[in-house]
């Protein structure tokens, strides 16, 4: 049985991903930026550490002032979009 996931609080409901990257050049995304309060600014950041195509580590930075104010493992609740 599986642990249960801890989840993130993010500024709103929607989400347009701003930003996905390859960052290792393996042909599969690893980096999402996310908005999620329809402001155009980055909320959500979300990575794939170990290639596997699944988020391995999600942080939040709820004022927008660069600083994460949650980081959880996994998708925090939030998975991204294909």
């Amino acid at each position: 049985m599986s642990e249960p996931q801890e989840t993130v609080d993010t500024r709103g409901d929607e989400r347009v991903d701003l930003l996905k990257m390859d960052t290792n050049k393996d042909g599969r995304t690893d980096l999402w930026a996310a908005d999620t309060d329809g402001d155009g600014k980055t909320d959500l950041y979300q990575f794939d550490t170990d290639g596997d195509g699944k988020v391995n580590v999600t942080m939040t930075d709820l004022d927008e002032d660069g600083t994460p104010d949650q980081v959880v493992d996994g998708d925090g609740g939030v998975p991204p979009t294909a």
